[in-house]
């Protein structure tokens, strides 16, 4: 599989395989991840296919604004006082889901998790099309930032790669925002 630049025609073709229900590996601020369209059950069932994953444990996903954080989750003022604090950045929110988000993508929970990662690309490739945001590994191996591993590894289950440069090389920090006190889950 070729490992694509992140240029903007590699995004846009990025986008437009997401669109058709394909799967995609792109750079967040923190690890690679695994894109798919949220909306679409088979493209969400090849992210679970992919890493090996429990159909029982939710999804993340990458949206570009806070609107569509909105659009798709509760959020009181408090909230987004917080979630304009620290986002973009490398956290996931936990929020209550709206009906919007399908069942398969929070695993039958009521909570959704959402992040606004600080990248371009993340930007570009979410932007009024929320993707899944969840590490390219396989569950239960450690993830890696050396993009042509995670293509050896992935590469026949996955339509389209994207390298990036200056991720943290850990997971986000995971803050649930459903109930008061906030509480970080990992850290």
């Amino acid at each position: 599989m070729l490992i694509s630049q992140p240029k903007d025609e590699n995004i846009r073709k990025a986008r437009n395989i997401l669109k058709k229900g394909g799967v995609i590996v792109y750079p967040t601020d923190t690890l690679y991840g695994l894109g798919a369209d949220i909306f679409n059950k088979e493209a969400a069932g090849k992210i679970f296919r992919i890493k090996g994953r429990n159909l029982k444990k939710p999804l993340s996903v990458m949206v570009s604004t806070l609107r569509q954080i909105k659009d798709l989750a509760w959020v009181s003022r408090k909230q987004e006082k917080l979630i304009r604090a620290i986002l973009p950045g490398p956290f996931t929110i936990l929020l209550k889901k709206k009906k919007r988000i399908p069942y398969y993508v929070t695993a039958g929970s009521e909570k959704v998790g959402l992040r606004i990662p600080v990248s371009d690309i993340c930007q570009k490739l979410s932007k009024n099309m929320p993707i899944t945001t969840t590490s390219a590994n396989i569950s239960g191996f450690q993830s890696s930032l050396d993009v042509a591993d995670i293509g050896r590894k992935l590469n026949k289950q996955v339509d389209f790669i994207l390298k990036g440069e200056k991720l943290n090389g850990q997971p986000s920090i995971i803050i649930d925002l459903t109930e008061e006190p906030f509480t970080i889950f990992r850290f």
